[in-house]
């Protein structure tokens, strides 16, 4: 398994870092493009308007023609969550045969509760459900800078060879069976992230966030495990990893859209029109642990703001009012 053709779906910033990724690696990249507008800015310009000063490398195509990305020997999905649904449908049809569909976004189907993985196996059953996560930020891919995730897949050949295919420069991805806990930590963590925004716009100060962290970071433990996840998986880069990473900066814009929430404004607009996958996540994440009997006392605080039932000031009390107990 060479993989030497690799689509990309998705011309946002990550999808062309990630195309840009695969480029350096050698591989022939085929990059389609939904929206008419960007395809041909992409295509004409040769750079991504989310990513100024980053140009398109030559062995990158553009297109919007699916049928032409679907002849690719892997895919990757760089879709939003909640659009992975319809995207992998169209795409089903027009492949050939059992070629990995690589999940690269961190979320839950929020009307059927079902991860990225899950949504691939229904839409498209003779592909290769995969999954890309960890701590990463398009701007920083996409210049080259070191960064490392986990690429997951059932059988650990193919998960291999996919890691091998678009290892490139400082883009090193690590390789894994654990779908499962790749897949959940890359979408509790975004819930998280708000949270620690709201810490921080609310500037309850450095002590309070490296706390947050600390305890979300033990909520995502108990979660991963009620679904069958390696607590190995959730301590390496797609858990932990992550975790540290969107809870700490700006650039994450899950924790951008809690510090708008932070400093008051309001669920609807905290996000600014940029994509927050944790608010579309948080509410699917609460279901899904209630089901299974998972107490997520930061995450559920989230998932209440969100959906206007506390407000922030609430959200902190009900927190800091739980009754003390032991750590472990």
């Amino acid at each position: 398994m060479n993989f030497q053709r690799i689509a990309v779906l998705g011309g946002g910033a990550w999808g062309t870092a990630l195309a840009l990724t695969c480029a350096r690696a050698g591989r022939d990249v085929t990059l389609w493009e939904f929206d008419g507008k960007n395809a041909e800015h992409l295509s004409g310009k040769r750079e991504s308007q989310f990513l100024p000063g980053v140009k398109l490398v030559e062995r990158i195509k553009v297109t919007r023609d699916l049928g032409e990305a679907a002849r690719a020997e892997a895919i990757l999905l760089v879709v939003p969550a909640q659009a992975m649904r319809s995207v992998v449908s169209a795409l089903a049809n027009s492949l050939s045969g059992a070629i990995p569909l690589v999940a690269c976004a961190k979320g839950i189907e929020h009307s059927t509760h079902r991860f990225m993985t899950e949504v691939i196996a229904e839409c498209a059953p003779k592909a290769v459900p995969t999954i890309l996560s960890g701590p990463s930020f398009a701007a920083d891919v996409a210049r080259g800078l070191p960064t490392a995730v986990t690429i997951a897949a059932a059988d650990p050949k193919i998960a291999a060879a996919l890691a091998r295919a678009i290892s490139a420069d400082a883009f090193r991805p690590y390789h894994s069976t654990d779908v499962r806990g790749v897949e959940l930590g890359g979408a509790t963590k975004n819930v998280l992230a708000i949270a620690a925004g709201i810490v921080t716009g609310r500037g309850l100060g450095a002590s309070a966030s490296a706390a947050l962290t600390t305890r979300g970071f033990a909520e995502l433990v108990r979660f991963g495990n009620a679904h069958g996840a390696k607590t190995e998986t959730m301590m390496g880069l797609s858990g932990l990893g992550d975790l540290i990473l969107t809870c700490s900066t700006p650039q994450s814009r899950n924790f951008s859209c809690g510090v708008a929430l932070g400093k008051g404004e309001k669920a609807d607009t905290a996000a600014h029109g940029k994509l927050a996958e944790g608010v579309f996540t948080a509410p699917a994440l609460m279901e899904m642990a209630r089901a299974k009997n998972v107490d997520m006392p930061i995450s559920g605080a989230v998932a209440a703001v969100l959906a206007g039932k506390m407000s922030v000031d609430e959200a902190i009390e009900s927190l800091l009012t739980r009754p003390l107990k032991s750590e472990s």
